[in-house]
C-alpha cells in the first residue's frame, strides 16, 4: 500500500504517512475502493486521502483479529510486556513526529500534543509492566475442595476512538486490552486519523503478531455501527459524546457485549478566596483553554467565592489579563498556545453558543470572536455571572468557552456543582485542605483534582459519574474491564494408597 509524503507547516518537514486501513499487520486498500480526505483545521487544506473502511472490512478486520487470538491469548505474559515495551520505546524515538502528526492532524498547539504524546509513551510502559500480574485468587471453602479464580481474557475487543485525543485515547484503548491478552479492532474518528495510523508501523516494527492490532478509519454509520453489531466482537469501548454513547448502548445489546463508556463532562472547577490566586489562575486556564477546551473533563464551569466582592473582582480582573496574554494561531508558529478546533462543525457549535451567551446578555469578560478567515480558531472566552439555569451553564460546550459564577457558601457551592447530567471531573482550588476534602466528599465526580486540574498519571484511574460513562480508563481498574473471571473447583478426596 502506498504512502503519501506529508510536509508540515512553518517548519516545512516532511515524513510518510500510510494511507491504507492496517489490517493482519498490512495497509491494504478499502474493498470498496472508496476515500475520504483528511484536512488540516489550521488552514483547511487536504493533508493526505485516506482508504475508507466500510462492514466488509469490519468483518475482514474482526476475522484477522478473531483468529490471533487463538495464539496470542496463551502468549506469556512476559513476552506481551516485551512487546509492549518495545512499542514504548519506538513511540519514545519517534516522539516528536508523533507530535507533530498529531498538532497537524487536531489543531492542537504542539505543547498539548508534546504533553500527550508523553502520557502516551508512559501509560503504553505502564501496561507493559502489568501483563504479569493478572492474577486470580484461591478460595478457602471446605476441606472438600480446591477452589481458585483466574482472570482470562474478552477475545477481540472494538473500540471508536473520538478526534480530540487521537494518539491518547487509542493507548488507553489498546494498551490495556493486550496487557491482558486481547486482540484489537479499533475505529479511530475520521477526522484525525493519522498518528493512530503512523503508529501501526510502530507496531509492526516492534513484532506484534498479525491480526493483534487492525486499525480501520471510516464512517460511524458504515464502519463504527458494524463493529457495535458484530457478534465475535465481546467488549466495546467508546469515547465520545454523551448522546452518541446512548447509541453505542442500545447497538451492543443484541450480541451481549461488555461496554465501557468515557463521555461527555461539564465539570465544575471551584475557587475560595484562601487559594494561592497565581496558580489558580493557570490551573483555571489548563482546565478550559488547553487543547482549544476539547477535553471531556474540561473545567468550564467556575465557581468563584464572591463573600468579599472586591477580592473576587480583583480575581476576575487577574483572570482576564492572563487569558488575553495566550497566543492562538497555528500549532507549529512560536509560543502559541492554543491551537484551532479540530473539525468545522465543532468550530460552528462552539461559535452558536458564544452568540447565544451575547443574546442572552450575559456578561462577557474576555473573547466572544472569531480569529481571522481561514482555520477554525475563536478566541478564548469567558462570560461571568452567569446564572446557574443558563445553556452555557448546563450544556457541554466542548470549546474554549467557560462560565463564572459567584458563590458564597459550601453548601450553595455543593448544590450547584452536582447540579449537571455530567460527573466526569471538578477541581478544588484552596490552601484549606479540610475544606478541599470536605467538598470533594461531596461533589458528584470521577475525578476530583485539588489545587490543580487536567493532571493524569498512568496508574490513576479516569472515568465519569452519571451521564459521563461507565468504567475506567487507566489505573488498575482499567485492566479489570478487559478481563473475565473463570472459578474452577474441584473435589478433593482422600488418595488411596497402593
Amino acid at each position: 500500500m502506498t504512502f503519501s509524503t506529508v510536509t508540515f507547516p512553518i517548519i516545512n518537514e516532511t515524513y510518510e504517512q500510510p494511507t491504507g486501513l492496517f489490517i493482519n499487520n498490512e495497509f491494504v486498500k478499502a474493498k470498496s475502493g472508496k476515500t475520504f480526505a483528511v484536512t488540516s483545521p489550521s488552514d483547511e487544506s487536504v493533508i493526505a486521502d485516506l482508504q475508507q473502511a466500510d462492514s466488509e472490512d469490519v468483518e475482514i478486520a474482526v476475522q484477522a483479529a478473531y483468529s490471533a487470538f487463538k495464539t496470542w491469548r496463551f502468549t506469556p505474559p512476559n513476552e506481551r510486556g516485551k512487546l509492549l515495551y518495545k512499542l514504548a520505546e519506538l513511540m519514545d524515538e519517534e516522539r516528536e513526529t508523533l507530535a507533530k502528526i498529531e498538532s497537524l492532524d487536531n489543531g492542537k498547539a504542539l505543547h498539548c500534543a508534546r504533553f500527550d504524546i508523553n502520557v502516551v509513551i508512559e501509560y503504553i510502559r505502564f501496561c507493559a509492566g502489568y501483563c504479569d500480574k493478572v492474577d486470580g485468587r484461591t478460595i478457602t471453602t471446605d476441606t472438600e475442595h480446591f477452589t481458585y479464580t483466574k482472570k482470562e481474557p474478552l477475545g477481540v475487543c472494538g473500540s471508536i476512538t473520538p478526534w480530540n485525543f487521537p494518539l491518547l485515547m487509542f493507548a488507553w484503548k489498546i494498551g490495556p486490552a493486550l496487557a491482558t491478552g486481547n486482540v484489537v479492532v479499533l475505529k479511530p474518528a475520521s477526522a484525525t486519523p493519522l498518528s493512530n495510523l503512523y503508529t501501526c508501523t510502530l507496531i509492526k516494527k516492534a513484532g506484534f503478531p498479525p491480526g493483534v492490532v487492525n486499525v480501520i478509519p471510516g464512517s460511524g454509520r458504515g464502519c463504527g455501527n458494524a463493529i457495535l453489531q458484530h457478534p465475535l466482537i465481546k467488549k466495546v469501548a467508546f469515547t465520545g459524546s454523551t448522546e452518541v454513547g446512548k447509541t453505542v448502548m442500545k447497538e451492543c445489546a443484541n450480541t451481549i457485549k461488555k461496554v465501557t463508556l468515557e463521555l461527555g463532562g461539564k465539570s465544575p472547577n471551584m475557587v475560595f478566596k484562601d487559594c494561592d490566586v497565581k496558580k489558580t489562575i493557570q490551573n483555571l486556564i489548563t482546565g478550559i483553554f488547553f487543547n482549544g477546551g476539547e477535553v471531556c473533563c474540561a473545567g468550564s464551569r467556575i465557581y468563584v467565592e464572591a463573600t468579599d466582592e472586591k477580592w473576587y473582582n480583583d480575581f476576575l480582573a487577574q483572570f482576564k489579563a492572563e487569558i488575553e496574554k495566550l497566543k492562538i494561531g497555528n500549532p507549529f508558529a512560536d509560543g502559541v498556545y492554543q491551537g484551532a478546533q479540530t473539525t468545522p462543525d465543532q468550530f460552528e457549535t462552539v461559535l452558536d453558543f458564544i452568540k447565544a451567551g451575547k443574546e442572552s446578555n450575559l456578561k462577557l469578560l474576555t473573547g466572544g470572536n472569531r480569529i481571522g478567515d481561514k482555520g477554525y480558531f475563536v478566541e478564548p472566552t469567558i462570560f461571568y455571572d452567569v446564572p446557574q439555569n443558563s445553556k452555557l451553564t448546563q450544556e457541554e460546550i466542548f470549546g474554549p468557552v467557560g462560565v463564572v459564577l459567584p458563590f458564597k457558601s459550601v453548601d450553595e457551592l455543593i448544590e450547584k456543582a452536582n447540579d449537571s447530567l455530567f460527573g466526569l471531573a471538578a477541581g478544588i482550588h484552596t490552601e484549606d485542605f479540610n475544606k478541599a476534602v470536605y467538598v470533594s466528599e461531596r461533589v458528584e465526580a470521577g475525578s476530583v483534582w485539588i489545587n490543580t486540574y487536567n493532571d493524569f498519571h498512568p496508574s490513576a484511574p479516569f472515568g465519569g459519574y452519571k451521564e459521563s460513562g461507565i468504567g475506567r480508563e487507566m489505573g488498575l481498574e482499567a485492566f479489570d474491564i478487559y478481563t473475565q473471571t473463570k472459578l474452577v473447583r474441584a473435589k478433593i478426596s482422600k488418595p488411596t494408597l497402593f
